[in-house]
């Protein structure tokens, strides 16, 4: 008799873990925002573009900002440091900069993407 209540039990379980297997759970989770990826687009300037661009600026003679950093392509440019909006004259030369803001360093013109705080383009003569 005992070995007839252990099949049962040992046959209940079996039982039991057949149907647990069966079972299917799906999870879901909300969708997931992809990272937004910054990629500096080179401007492509002409050479005239350029020349305009750098005799306009250092004409107006802007107080120039720290010498001792050097601003490269896709660097970040700190806060405090004084960003001047593109003049009006060179924006219609070149519109492909009206948008950016600049500043002098070692007599060269650092243009930025104010949203980024990036260096986009360096225009010397």
């Amino acid at each position: 008799m005992t070995y007839f209540r252990h099949a049962a039990i040992v046959a209940a379980v079996v039982a039991g873990a057949t149907t647990v297997s069966a079972q299917t759970t799906i999870i879901t989770r909300e969708p997931v925002e992809p990272r937004t990826v910054v990629t500096i687009e080179p401007l492509e300037l002409t050479p005239v573009q350029r020349r305009t661009i750098y005799r306009t600026i250092v004409r107006e003679r802007m107080a120039p900002a720290e010498p001792t950093i050097e601003y490269r392509v896709g660097a970040r440019v700190p806060g405090g440091v004084r960003l001047y909006p593109v003049p009006q004259e060179v924006a219609v030369e070149v519109p492909a900069i009206r948008s950016y803001k600049y500043m002098v360093v070692n007599n060269r013109v650092v243009l930025v993407d104010p949203a980024t705080s990036q260096v986009v383009e360096e225009v010397v003569d």
